[in-house]
């Protein structure tokens, strides 16, 4: 399937729709919301919050929420992230594991945007939050 060119108006909305999914978090304990939007090879936008548990390991991230969306819907090829965290002071990337997740549905070049507003917005790629990924061929 052929990636989309994502244009920077295009990560603009793809923020502001992780921005709007960031107002659905349930994250009674660490009080900060995060939404992410993935825009997927076929054009569809899939949006995810973080979910928190009170036992903290059962918590599920706002981008593995978003992809996982994306999967159920058959969806496994991604082409833009974006990352709302609007209670912070400064761009919060995401964790380890969202990373991990992330790299398994796209390419390095795959733009990726976060932070709390439009104004602060980080702009990386897949490879850049994820160097040295490997082990791809196993899925082969």
């Amino acid at each position: 399937m052929e990636k989309i060119i994502v244009t920077e108006e295009k990560l603009h909305e793809l923020f502001e729709a992780a921005m709007q999914a960031s107002k659905l978090s349930y994250s009674p304990y660490s009080k900060f919301p995060v939404g992410a939007a993935i825009l997927t090879c076929d054009g569809r936008v899939f949006t995810g919050c973080n979910i928190e548990n009170r036992s903290f390991g059962l918590t599920n991230c706002a981008e593995r929420t978003a992809m996982f969306n994306a999967v159920t819907e058959g969806a496994t090829r991604i082409s833009a992230v974006a990352i709302a965290t609007p209670k912070s002071d400064y761009p919060v990337g995401p964790c380890g594991a969202c990373r991990q997740v992330l790299t398994e549905f796209g390419d390095g070049d795959v733009p990726v945007v976060f932070g709390p507003k439009i104004e602060k917005l980080v702009r990386t790629t897949l490879a850049e939050l994820y160097p040295y990924d490997s082990l791809h061929e196993l899925a082969d």
